[in-house]
Parts: C-alpha cells; sequence; structure tokens
C-alpha cells in the first residue's frame, strides 16, 4: 500500500505538471495549494500568495466577486464561471473557472478552483469587434433606421394578452425598472420598445443586448466599456450603459448571464455609475432597464441561474406575455393580420384560411408563438400562385409532418389517460406521461427530451424533481 507521504509527492507533480491553474483556499479563505499553472496564469510567484489570505492578495475582488469565497459562503458549486480581475501588477486577467467546496466529515473545509486562461480569447474578440466597427463606414450605420415598434404595433384581442398590454402601458409612463417574462417567439423586444418609444425617454436611445450571444467577459466589455492597455488589444471604448444615458437598455435573456457578472450589473443600478473595465474613473450614468427572460424567473432563481436580489431590483414592473396556445382568440386574428401584411409586401391577393387548416391551427401548440406563426403564414403565401386561399398544400412539409406528429402523440395520451376529476390534476397526469414519453424515447437523455418538448433543459429537470 502507497503511504500517504508517496500520494502527496505524486499529488504535487501532477499539480506542477498539468496545463490548467489550480487554486485551494482552506474555510477561512487562506491559500493552502497553488500550483505553478496557476503562478504563471496571474503574474505570481507560489511564495506571494502560500499561506495568504485571498483579498489580502488579490485586492481588486471582494466577497461577491471571488468565485473561490463566493463557494466558501454558498457552499454550492460553480461550473465554467468567467472571471475579470487585476493580478499584483495590475494586469487583468480573464479565465473560466470551475469552483468546489470541500467537505471532510460532512463540513466545509474548504473550496478548490481549477482556472483556465482565456484572456488572449478575450483579446481577440475585443480585436474582431474593433475591426467589424471599422469594416462598416460611419454613413451606412446611420441610413439603416432600426425599425421601431410602438403599442399600436401589438396585435390581440385575449383578455390575458390584452392584461399584459395595459400594464406595458402603465409602464411607459414610469422610470422603474421593468421585468418581461415571455417565451421565445412572443414578442418581448417589441413590448420593450413599445413601452421606451412611449415614454419620456423617447427622444433618447433605446439599446438592446441579447445576455446570451457572447461569453461573459466580453459581454462585460460590452456593457460597462474597456480602458485601453486594461488587456492586451484592449481600447478606450464606452459601454452600452454611457451609450445609452438618458434613455434604455434592453437586457435580453437576463437569466443567460452569468452569476458574477449580474453582481457587478447589481451594482451598477444600485449605485448609479458604472466603470470601465480596467478603469478607476466612476461615471455616472441615468438609463432606465428593461429585462427580459424566457423562462420563469422564480425557476431561474431556484435553478441558481438568476440572482434573487438583482430579480427584486429588476421586477420593479413585472409583465408576463402570454404563449400563443393560450390566446386562442388571436390565432385566427392574427392569421388574418399577416396575411394582410404578406399580401402587400409579397404583391398577393390572398383572402384567408381554408377551414381545414384554421382547425389545425387552433389545435397547434405553438412551440414558436407569434414568432412562429408570422414565418409560417409567410412561407405558405410564397408558395400561392393565383389562388386566394391558403390551403394545405401551401405550407411545407416539415410543419405538416410536425403538425401530425403532435396530433398522434396528443391522441395517444388522450387516450391513455382517463379524463375524469379536476382539470389541474387531468393536465398535471398529461404533462407527466409527455415528458415520462419523451425520456423514454430518447433513452434518459434530458437534453434532447427537452428539445422534443419544446422546454429549456432547466426546466425540464425542475419539473422531473416535481414529479419525483
Amino acid at each position: 500500500m502507497i503511504s500517504k507521504k508517496i500520494l502527496m509527492v505524486i499529488l504535487q507533480k501532477i499539480l506542477q505538471t498539468i496545463d490548467e491553474g489550480v487554486h485551494v483556499v482552506d474555510n477561512e479563505g487562506r491559500t493552502i495549494l497553488y500550483n505553478e499553472a496557476m503562478a504563471e496564469l496571474e503574474g505570481m510567484t507560489i511564495e506571494d500568495v502560500m499561506d495568504k489570505s485571498l483579498l489580502e492578495v488579490f485586492t481588486s475582488l471582494n466577497e461577491e466577486t471571488s468565485t473561490l469565497l463566493n463557494v466558501l459562503k454558498t457552499q454550492r458549486p460553480i461550473y465554467n464561471q468567467s472571471q475579470s480581475y487585476l493580478n499584483n501588477r495590475g494586469r487583468n486577467i480573464t479565465t473560466i473557472n470551475t469552483t468546489i467546496p470541500l467537505y471532510y466529515m460532512d463540513e466545509v473545509i474548504g473550496a478548490l478552483e481549477i482556472a483556465k486562461n482565456i484572456t488572449k480569447i478575450q483579446s481577440l474578440s475585443e480585436e474582431i469587434l474593433r475591426l467589424q466597427q471599422q469594416l462598416i463606414p460611419e454613413a451606412d450605420i446611420k441610413k439603416k433606421e432600426i425599425k421601431r415598434y410602438t403599442f399600436e404595433d401589438l396585435k390581440g384581442r385575449s383578455p390575458s394578452f390584452l392584461e399584459a398590454l395595459k400594464m406595458a402601458r402603465k409602464a411607459a409612463s414610469s422610470s422603474s425598472s421593468v421585468l418581461i417574462y415571455g417565451e421565445t417567439g412572443t414578442g418581448k423586444e417589441l413590448f420593450a420598445q413599445s413601452i421606451h418609444y412611449h415614454s419620456n425617454r423617447r427622444d433618447k436611445a433605446f439599446l438592446a443586448q441579447n445576455c446570451a450571444a457572447l461569453p461573459e467577459s466580453l459581454l462585460e466589455g460590452i456593457l460597462f466599456g474597456t480602458t485601453k492597455g486594461s488587456f492586451t488589444g484592449a481600447i478606450d471604448r464606452p459601454g452600452i450603459f454611457e451609450q445609452a444615458n438618458g434613455g434604455t437598455i434592453l437586457l435580453d435573456e437576463i437569466n443567460s448571464m452569468g452569476i458574477q457578472l449580474q453582481a457587478k450589473l447589481l451594482r451598477v443600478l444600485q449605485e448609479g455609475y458604472v466603470r470601465r473595465i480596467g478603469g478607476l474613473k466612476d461615471i455616472p450614468i441615468d438609463v432606465r432597464i428593461i429585462a427580459t427572460t424566457n423562462e420563469d424567473p422564480h425557476i431561474a432563481i431556484e435553478e441558481g441561474l438568476l440572482r434573487k436580489d438583482l430579480f427584486y431590483r429588476l421586477n420593479v414592473i413585472n409583465i408576463v406575455i402570454p404563449p400563443l396556445r393560450d390566446r386562442q382568440e388571436d390565432i385566427l386574428f392574427l392569421t388574418e393580420y399577416f396575411i394582410n401584411k404578406f399580401n402587400k409586401s409579397l404583391r398577393k391577393d390572398v383572402w384567408l384560411l381554408s377551414e381545414s387548416m384554421q382547425m389545425v391551427f387552433k389545435e397547434y401548440w405553438w412551440p414558436g408563438n407569434v414568432r412562429e406563426l408570422k414565418n409560417i403564414i409567410e412561407g405558405a403565401i410564397n408558395m400561392i400562385q393565383d389562388e386566394h386561399i391558403l390551403k394545405e398544400e401551401h405550407f411545407s412539409e416539415s410543419f405538416l409532418e410536425f403538425i401530425m406528429d403532435e396530433r398522434n402523440k396528443h391522441h395517444q395520451y388522450i387516450t391513455h389517460i382517463k379524463l375524469e376529476g379536476c382539470l389541474k390534476t387531468t393536465l398535471e397526469n398529461i404533462e407527466k406521461q409527455m415528458i415520462e414519453d419523451s425520456l423514454k424515447r430518447y433513452n434518459g437523455n434530458i437534453s434532447k427530451a427537452a428539445e422534443a418538448l419544446g422546454l429549456k433543459r432547466q426546466t425540464l429537470q425542475h419539473k422531473l424533481k416535481k414529479l419525483s
């Protein structure tokens, strides 16, 4: 049997030869293990860090922004989390960290962090963004008018939709933060723009940023701006908070923003000023925030995707946009609206939808909501020639096959479930059956099952916990 001493020697050799940085702190935040890869990454020596308090060495960090201290406090692991900070030479470092709590006899004794340096990747992203901006002449940017949506563009008759519209109109007369929840394709950005262009900020900038579209390290620079020299390739550039000063920022899919960046965003919202990456100057800003989420925010909080304190800060005015399947009155109403719209743009003379396709539209689940309906109508009108009625043959085969598949599954669920008792129980049984069948079809693969059900992976996991 190998002795503990030999095991420790082997462990030290492994730690000093791997490319990833390894940093371990005890339950008081003092470093007890620190390998050469981490020292090289952070521009330190092992002696600079060992046996010292984390905040004593990395003065740009605090208990909120340090992933190690955050894990010690919450006792919850963090996987693939981006972190930007200054080393003791004043150089900005950006890493992707996996940090986990360490237990002994059911007690937390410390935290382990494995880090990969992505500073060069971030610099490359900044350079690409800079070159893209140079390739587009400023005159061309001014020529491209962004479509401005107002409340007149929001179409619907159903009570739930009209209630959301009523809340949005009230929000337009306020300057408070707004959180809009709605599935993909329900029109969250249309609501956000309508609120802005009916507010007293209508003559100021409206800037939208999708929080799921970029790595956290790049998103931070876009939001807050960068200072020349803060990292290789960085230039003096204002973030969208500065650019939108006096106006409105739409933060789309806020639930996709990294937890650490959410903490920085919360600080900006609370204190009313922004500091560029690598900068020392606090820049006062006056910006209204409209945030959107395509997942129930309470579920996002429960799953650790959305900070509770940020939710409370944003959720001053809450708007819930109902999915199209819950707006039966609007399906044919919107169909007629889109037919008229595309008749003009495509120079067609379509009058209506056939009765058989009207039944199909009413029964369909519409997982892509209004956006899907719009695209389906546009595609069908492109296919019609001299006829005046949209029929089955004008729609794509993939759409019709999907419809038939959904019908067959629906029939299967209904025939296997007793339709008795209260509506809530019956719907819960149908949902349970659909989830079980989907997991069975994909051999327990949660990602594929969630995609087939039109759910996010985290949402399906949450439902499985409730069913277990």
